[in-house]
């Protein structure tokens, strides 16, 4: 990371080591390679300011530290039209979210200050026909399962794989 050079910041959950592996085989696997960077990724925001970073850091380990990991799961299938993602439901995250967007909500992006539909990508950037044939595979088969979220991160966005700025761990 090259802190002389200002970039967005995206923040994200972190997913516990068996989710994580599962999640990611499902991108490795449906994912167009040219275009799979990362890892698989709940994002809670898309572009926070770089000049944010300390205060947001603060704000990560106040939602964080001592507090036990949330309850999440995956709940569902949803079509992003040229690709497939997998619906997440936790009520905690969604809570920490909303604190987050409320302390920065002048500074949000629209991207960001839009409704938060909390999804991880499988698939995307691939034909329509090819999107709705795998979000039909994957519904016919959908069970929900739970879902470990293990802390948050915070990465910097410089046009390619996202660069670590900080993580904050749940209890």
């Amino acid at each position: 990371m090259t802190d002389a050079v200002p970039a967005p910041i995206i923040v994200a959950a972190i997913f516990g080591g068996q989710d994580a592996a599962y999640l990611n085989r499902l991108r490795a696997e449906h994912f167009p390679p040219e275009r799979n960077q990362l890892d698989a990724h709940l994002t809670l925001f898309h572009h926070l300011a770089p000049e944010l970073a300390r205060e947001l850091k603060q704000r990560l380990v106040a939602e964080t530290r001592g507090i036990a990991a949330p309850d999440a799961r995956i709940a569902g299938v949803m079509s992003l039209g040229r690709g497939v993602a997998l619906r997440i439901e936790s009520p905690a995250i969604e809570e920490i979210r909303a604190r987050l967007a409320d302390a920065f909500a002048p500074m949000l992006i629209p991207q960001d200050r839009a409704g938060w539909r909390p999804h991880v990508t499988i698939q995307n950037k691939v034909e329509p026909a090819v999107a709705k044939a795998l979000c039909q595979q994957i519904e016919a088969g959908f069970v929900a399962r739970r879902l470990s979220i293990t802390g948050l991160g915070a990465w910097w966005y410089r046009g390619g794989p996202w660069e670590a700025l900080s993580r904050h761990m749940f209890a």
